[in-house]
């Protein structure tokens, strides 16, 4: 053991933490997930192939062994998805932000959201950050009007025929409606859960877009990001948690680029 640790060099223990951390990033991706009962079940169709190979089962280990040969074709089809959102997350940088929302625009999002809440109107409004929505914006209708609380509560009207779907939000105006979400499988979902939130939940597990859910049923009012949702009791929390999303985050993120910025006009 003394000589193992003598032998090492710095870019041992460097590529000891990396291969960790990755490690670490993928078990975070797929806990919760699907991915998880497909891992266990290659694992287990490894561990057979080499029992059988032990206990010369010629049969199951040739069968075994044919399918593993193509093992890593198998994977990236069995979790396109979950690598889909892993190479956008790796894709994020902290000195880029496209998602700065003012104030006042939450503020017309917040009354929308309350005033449908007390009128049992469903809703489903999407907040773009910086992983473009293109894909379902082209499946909805495209609007690109001004950000007023009035038009979303008109969109989400039963009588509206724009109310499926769900509206995204991009560059504080209101850019399409009608939008289809891609629905989530996570198996930990709730029965309490309907369409909406299973929708909103997939969409958060892509993008790192939020996405607020407004319950015609419960009147509840849900927060739904990175794959996590967040039942909200009153107009306060709502207003809380969007503003640390949008208002505060957004002031540490110009803090650290203008830091950096500082940092670049030193050097040169």
């Amino acid at each position: 053991m003394p000589d193992i640790l003598h032998a090492m060099r710095w870019q041992d223990i460097v590529d000891i933490l990396i291969v960790s951390y990755i490690i670490y990033r993928i078990i975070l991706l797929i806990r919760g997930t699907r991915a998880v009962q497909m891992l266990l079940g290659i694992v287990v169709i490894t561990g057979l192939y080499f029992i059988s190979g032990r206990f010369d089962l010629l049969t199951l280990h040739w069968l075994l062994k044919t399918f593993l040969s193509s093992i890593l074709l198998i994977i990236i089809i069995v979790f396109q998805s979950d690598i889909r959102r892993a190479l956008t997350q790796m894709g994020k940088t902290p000195f880029h932000k496209s998602d700065d929302v003012a104030a006042h625009d939450l503020g017309e999002i917040i009354s929308a959201a309350i005033y449908m809440a007390r009128r049992r109107i469903g809703a489903l409004m999407i907040i773009e950050r910086q992983t473009g929505l293109r894909d379902y914006v082209e499946l909805g209708f495209h609007i690109d009007a001004r950000l007023v609380h009035e038009l979303l509560i008109a969109i989400f009207l039963p009588s509206s025929p724009m109310h499926d779907g769900g509206v995204i939000i991009r560059n504080g105006r209101i850019h399409s409606s009608g939008c289809l979400l891609p629905l989530s499988n996570n198996p930990n979902i709730s029965k309490r859960y309907g369409t909406r939130h299973r929708a909103a939940l997939g969409l958060s597990e892509e993008t790192d877009a939020v996405v607020i859910v407004v319950s015609e049923e419960t009147q509840e009012i849900s927060l739904v990001s990175q794959g996590k949702i967040t039942t909200l009791t009153d107009e306060q929390a709502l207003t809380r948690t969007l503003e640390d999303i949008f208002i505060h985050q957004s002031q540490v993120t110009h803090s650290w680029k203008n830091w950096f910025k500082g940092k670049q006009r030193k050097n040169s």
